[in-house]
């Protein structure tokens, strides 16, 4: 039985994001093209994170596709992140690495013996896996002609008029800004 659940572990493909421009929610400026695509049913949460679904622990994870199709290489370092709500409200993206703290496992219990109190092992924070901050948007460059995808994190529950706000994109050769992306998650 362990035999055939390992070999079906080994079918399953790799979590593999499509091209910017396939996306529902995409926009171009320029020769630039970012898809993005909120995360918060239990089916999509299970292609990228498996058994973990963060948007129950109030995350909203939103993968975003970046498709340089210019001449020049595009920096990343400074790209800041907003998810625009109903009415304006804003939420900045949370930085995967600091994900697996907003939901922390429960404090241990301690048992006082007479050498001392002892601390018992306290229950795992579901937050703390890889999948967090190895699905994040890591890219700090981005070539001509290439791609990078990955997961910003934002502390919200997903609206239909929300809206993700992207800035901070720069040529890395004049250090250009690289116009906005307001992309309505409509």
């Amino acid at each position: 039985m362990s035999i055939a659940a390992a070999f079906a572990a080994d079918k399953e493909a790799p979590f593999k994001a499509a091209p910017a421009a396939s996306y529902v929610h995409h926009q171009t400026n320029g020769k630039v093209t970012i898809g993005v695509d909120p995360f918060s049913s239990p089916d999509k949460m299970k292609t990228a994170f498996g058994k973990l679904n963060p948007y129950q622990y109030g995350i909203l994870p939103v993968l975003v596709v970046i498709q340089n199709d210019g001449d020049q290489t595009i920096r990343l370092d400074r790209l800041k992140a907003e998810y625009v709500g109903p009415g304006g409200d804003r939420v900045e993206a949370t930085s995967a690495t600091d994900v697996k703290f907003l939901n922390g496992g429960k404090r241990p219990t301690v048992m006082p013996t007479p050498g001392g109190p002892v601390a018992l092992k306290g229950k795992k924070n579901p937050l703390d896996v890889w999948e967090i901050e190895g699905r994040a948007l890591a890219a700090q460059m981005l070539p001509p002609g290439n791609t990078a995808s990955g997961f910003l994190y934002f502390q919200t529950g997903l609206h239909s008029t929300a809206t993700v706000y992207l800035s901070g994109l720069v040529e890395a050769a004049t250090n250009k800004e690289l116009l906005y992306f307001e992309i309505p998650l409509r």
